[in-house]
């Protein structure tokens, strides 16, 4: 007996023995590559002869980037869906957890000096635009240390050159041609980026806008982030015609891979630089796909199946699809990527707890921030009597 246990011992500390060169040959060997070349999927065109390269470079310093920002999002809106459960969060809450490619991917093809305004999916985009997570979540909580001080909630969040978060189904859109006619007005060389679901694609107002940007030649990016479903319907029950990228009809169009951050920045490159030359507007359609349910009053079960959801998130997570591409690549470890899921869960933590503990507006407040650069003035309460003051 005690020599079979010694001879159990004896491979035991051999293997561990053996191990341990290896272990260090590994860490002393770790160099990472500065950068390295990835093919990305060629967008489809429409009216337009040439479009976005069918290759790009990432840097390390870039796609450890994207993929930190892209865990801010996916854990936010995931707490997001926590502290709604839990009526921390009341009223409309719409979750872009699985699209994170867009926003960030977006936000990586443009200048923070363009502009950008989305409908009420918006949380990402804020990220993307600089809003803090304390911001948002303390926003959506409806608390004082908000980006709008606790009084847009989820649909109604702003940051210098973006523009919500907007309830109405699809209008943004002519606000975010506003928006391009006044960077054509100024000669600034910025562009506007206006973004909406395939649901808002189907709404009148779009098609009034794409005509008078095509007359004006206005220097705006549509983009249509077509996550295959609506509230409940699946775009080939609600579009006779689901090729979004078309729709402009007389405007040039492209169909991007949405769940390839990479793909999505060369796309929003082109795109921006088009419009910045002053060819007009283009039309970019993303193909991209939620994992929650259109709202939080939707479970994004009952019209499509549990496995269909599974199999995206196993073959086209862009957060994996990113983090697959860089350690292939040994442009970083899959440590280093555990180290920055640490981090970003951290900090989500963090200001799950701020925007649970900070106060609320003061009821004195309710009638600030109505209009900008305006003397104050009052405004009238619930009845007669009730007087609010607004300052800008």
């Amino acid at each position: 007996m005690r020599k079979m246990l010694a001879a159990v011992i004896s491979r035991v500390l051999s293997r561990v023995a053996a191990q341990k060169p290896a272990t260090r040959v590994l860490a002393g060997s770790c160099h990472y590559s500065k950068q390295a070349t990835f093919e990305i999927k060629k967008c489809d065109l429409y009216r337009i002869d040439e479009g976005p390269p069918v290759s790009t470079e990432l840097t390390r310093e870039d796609g450890l980037k994207y993929y930190r920002m892209m865990q801010m999002v996916r854990r936010l809106e995931l707490k997001a869906d926590q502290l709604y459960k839990q009526k921390f969060i009341r009223g409309f809450c719409h979750l872009c957890d699985g699209q994170e490619a867009c926003c960030v991917g977006i936000e990586a093809g443009i200048n923070s000096t363009d502009h950008v305004i989305t409908s009420y999916r918006a949380h990402g985009l804020c990220l993307t635009r600089g809003i803090s997570a304390r911001a948002v979540l303390a926003e959506l909580t409806g608390r004082r240390g908000g980006c709008a001080k606790g009084k847009g909630g989820s649909m109604h969040m702003y940051a210098n050159n973006f523009y919500g978060g907007n309830g109405i189904v699809g209008a943004q859109v002519p606000l975010g041609a506003g928006i391009a006619l006044a960077c054509k007005y100024k000669g600034n060389q910025e562009v506007s980026l206006t973004l909406y679901g395939d649901g808002a694609a189907n709404q009148g107002q779009l098609f009034e806008v794409y005509n008078m940007a095509a007359l004006w030649k206005l220097p705006c990016v549509f983009i249509c982030e077509n996550n295959r479903y609506g509230m409940g319907t699946s775009v080939e029950r609600a579009a006779a015609s689901t090729d979004y990228y078309k729709r402009g009809h007389f405007i040039p169009g492209l169909r991007v891979d949405g769940m390839d951050i990479l793909c999505v920045r060369e796309a929003t490159k082109f795109a921006a630089n088009y419009c910045r030359s002053g060819n007009g507007p283009i039309l970019m359609e993303l193909q991209t796909y939620r994992y929650h349910g259109h709202s939080m009053s939707d479970p994004g079960v009952s019209y499509r199946s549990r496995d269909e959801i599974q199999n995206v998130r196993s073959k086209s997570d862009p957060i994996m699809l990113l983090r697959d591409r860089m350690v292939n690549n040994k442009l970083a470890s899959v440590e280093e990527f555990k180290e920055i899921d640490g981090e970003v869960r951290k900090e989500i933590e963090d200001a799950a707890q701020f925007a649970t503990t900070d106060p609320e507006p003061a009821l004195e407040e309710l009638g600030h921030h109505i209009y900008c650069n305006s003397p104050p003035f009052e405004v009238r309460g619930a009845n007669q009597w009730i007087k609010f003051k607004s300052v800008s």
